[in-house]
């Protein structure tokens, strides 16, 4: 038995070992690609460059900052709401089994893949935001441009894909809540809805804000539904109706036929979206350590 304790402890510590080489081995190969370019280009004049034209030499990823937090609070705007609408109403509102069905429609909807979501985003929303928004908009000023590809239809694609982040983790939060809260509060004269909003909600803060920088973070990360329907136009949008472009996907777009160096602009750019995740995961953990006292 002890021998057996110990061949299972040792293959765990290799599979945490794999982890962390694998981690690290990735961080050294997309800062050694990337380090270059921003040793000879400047960091500040890298990430603050407006004018991305890899052709001339010149690599600014304003706009495509820009464009990718413009996608992402977009997405969690929408998001947020809905998911944590939808994490009450299963959680308090419906019975266990009509709770189990939903869960199940919401799980669905993590496995479906990204190139799925990118072609739903293609044949429904473009054409929508292109034949009822976009005329709305050019009836109060004629000179809007776009096509329907758009910040705003990126982010409607993203807020449906991570609905079932913010989704599974709020409601196991607001499940964990001790029964006693909600029946105090009854007992107190409450009714179910200032319980939810001012009892159960607070309770569950924690994990509640850890679904959501998760969330933040799977669309930060996002490519292939981004890349299909954002429309790709390195510019500084300014209104969510202009078409943009975001860091993962153009990445992904232009990885395939850069030259050398425009090469090692894209894993520059790897590497401040890699930066970005370290410090989402940061706040995650500052977050987690924050309330998990106060929460259940």
């Amino acid at each position: 038995m002890k021998i057996r304790e110990k061949v299972i402890e040792r293959l765990i510590l290799l599979c945490a070992a794999v982890s962390v080489a694998a981690v690290a081995l990735i961080t050294i190969f997309i800062f050694s690609s990337g380090g270059p370019v921003l040793a000879k280009y400047g960091v500040l004049r890298f990430i603050f460059g407006n004018d991305w034209s890899p052709t001339s030499g010149s690599y600014g990823i304003l706009p495509l900052i820009v464009g990718t937090l413009g996608v992402t609070l977009g997405a969690l705007v929408i998001g947020i709401p809905t998911g944590l609408g939808c994490a009450v109403f299963m959680a308090e509102m419906v019975k266990s089994r009509l709770a189990k069905l939903f869960r199940a429609a919401i799980e669905l909807l993590a496995g479906i893949p990204s190139v799925v979501y990118g072609f739903f985003g293609l044949e429904i929303i473009v054409p929508a935001i292109r034949d009822y928004l976009l005329p709305m908009a050019r009836k109060l000023d004629p000179d809007v441009p776009g096509s329907g590809f758009s910040v705003l239809a990126g982010a409607i694609v993203l807020a449906v894909m991570i609905l079932p982040t913010i989704v599974s983790i709020s409601e196991n939060a607001i499940r964990a809540v001790p029964k006693e809260f909600h029946e105090a509060s009854l007992a107190l004269g409450a009714d179910k809805r200032e319980t939810i909003i001012k009892i159960i909600l607070p309770a569950a803060k924690s994990g509640i804000l850890s679904s959501i920088i998760l969330a933040m973070g799977r669309a930060i990360g996002e490519t292939m539904a981004v890349l299909m329907i954002t429309g790709n136009m390195v510019k500084v949008p300014t209104s969510p109706l202009d078409p943009a472009a975001t860091l993962t996907g153009t990445i992904a777009m232009e990885m395939s036929y850069a030259a050398p160096e425009h090469q090692n602009a894209l894993f520059a750019i790897g590497i401040i979206l890699f930066i970005m995740i370290i410090a989402l995961n940061g706040i995650a953990q500052m977050v987690a350590k924050r309330f998990g006292g106060e929460t259940a």
